[in-house]
């Protein structure tokens, strides 16, 4: 009578636990990063496989032996693998648009081909004061697109240093928070809530970590992580308690690089996935840029003023440079503010000619200041496209991924509602036997 008892009392004990996981499920149903678990029960089976009372082979009933917590390494590693590599594309996508936006917003393109019209306007009448002032309007414009699309540029290097900052010192806090959850997981006892929190934890951060940088995940029995950085071979961050931090530097010539440093020492890191590979990329690409607009900017305003100095102005002098440069090639300034001083004639020539002006026809053909100009803008936009293209594709891939991981890990409401059902009727069954065996056992008493 008592293993009667006994029995019943573990299977309401049990089965108290197995509701109590199931509603903890249902709790949790939409809570990002919370994996589906499970109550495993272990029959209590009497030494040798008999009862003590009897020499028949019975159990003695069910126990807890632990919450088991449903994922699986493979799926999520392939999350993070496809989160890396949509992030890198993302963020590729995010500074060729500021790139693109840079480059158009200040009309370089056209501010070129209005500067050069205005000079045929000249050709007309070359001692005419209007078109001269026309001309050096132009000359103004052109100037300012020029020293305004190289500082658009120099704000989105600028921009990029602080999102680049940003996304080390996330990643370095990451580091450290996935240290304190692995020190966690060293405590707590395997099999218990408390270690399926932490677990969740901890596939959280290595998520969040993928997407900033590509990671390579190796755990221990007790679920703690080790993360190498880059690729599987790449320097660690994170081993056990310990966590390191990463730097971001910009060289003068635009060149990005980051670096682990952990235990006194510090390894390079070259990311090939997240957002610092694609801050890597964005980085290039920004230089890229602000050296084909340089050599335009300096291939113009230098052939402009050579122009000038072979000609001669009104008062028959020779041309005064038009353009000067500042602190960048882009940063030009008009430093002809005479109209009279446009050198339209020829030397030898009289002040009606215009000789001079074809000489800078044959410069805009042979210098292509607008062709090049828009030979940039359109390879960005190309680059721009092509990798919108690669995200819309990764960004499917992902989904597909973390789809594929939910199926194991996600909560369906549908099986957890007949879990529910199924427990509650085992503990309601368990209750039953408490009360026949109380009842037999008076019955019992009352005979005697």
């Amino acid at each position: 009578m008592s293993d009667l008892l006994a029995t019943g009392a573990s299977g309401v004990r049990a089965y108290q636990t197995a509701l109590t996981t199931i509603s903890e499920n249902i709790a949790n149903a939409g809570t990002a990063g919370y994996s589906r678990r499970a109550t495993a029960l272990k029959e209590v089976v009497a030494p040798g496989g008999v009862s003590a009372s009897t020499s028949v082979g019975t159990g003695m009933g069910v126990v807890v032996n632990g919450i088991v917590r449903s994922a699986d390494t493979f799926r999520a590693a392939d999350v993070r693998s496809s989160s890396a590599d949509l992030a890198r594309s993302e963020t590729g996508v995010a500074w060729l648009d500021r790139i693109q936006t840079a480059l158009t917003g200040n009309q370089l393109g056209d501010r070129l081909t209005g500067f050069f019209n205005a000079a045929q306007a000249i050709a007309a009448d070359p001692t005419a004061s209007t078109p001269r002032a026309a001309f050096l309007e132009a000359g103004t414009s052109v100037a300012n697109a020029f020293s305004a699309t190289g500082k658009a540029l120099d704000q989105v290097s600028a921009d990029l240093d602080g999102t680049a900052e940003n996304a080390v010192t996330t990643l370095s806090g990451l580091g450290t928070a996935l240290a304190k959850v692995n020190d966690g997981l060293g405590r707590t006892a395997a099999g218990s809530n408390a270690a399926a929190a932490l677990a969740d934890q901890r596939d959280q951060i290595l998520e969040q970590m993928s997407a900033i940088t590509d990671v390579s995940v190796s755990t221990d029995a007790a679920g703690r992580a080790s993360v190498r950085l880059g690729t599987a071979t790449g320097p660690v961050l994170v081993a056990g308690n310990d966590a390191g931090a990463v730097t971001y530097v910009r060289s003068d010539e635009g060149a990005v690089s980051f670096a682990i440093h952990r235990d006194g020492t510090s390894v390079a890191l070259v990311p090939s996935g997240g957002a610092l590979a694609g801050i890597t990329d964005g980085a290039q690409r920004i230089v890229a840029a602000r050296a084909q607009l340089n050599t335009i900017a300096t291939a113009f305003g230098d052939g402009v003023n050579a122009v000038q100095a072979q000609g001669r102005d009104l008062d028959g002098n020779p041309g005064a440079a038009m353009f000067a440069a500042g602190d960048t090639p882009t940063d030009l300034t008009l430093a002809l503010t005479d109209p009279r001083g446009v050198a339209a004639a020829s030397v030898g020539a009289g002040t009606r000619d215009n000789g001079n002006l074809k000489a800078l026809g044959a410069l805009r053909t042979a210098g292509a200041f607008e062709g090049n100009t828009t030979g940039l803008i359109s390879d960005n936009a190309a680059a721009l496209a092509s990798r919108q293209q690669i995200a819309e594709a990764q960004s499917a891939i992902r989904d597909g991924a973390v789809a594929a991981r939910d199926s194991v890990s996600g909560v369906n409401l549908d099986s957890e509602a007949v879990n529910l059902m199924r427990f509650q009727q085992a503990y309601s069954a368990s209750s039953r036997v408490i009360q026949v065996a109380r009842e037999t056992l008076q019955s019992i008493l009352d005979i005697r």
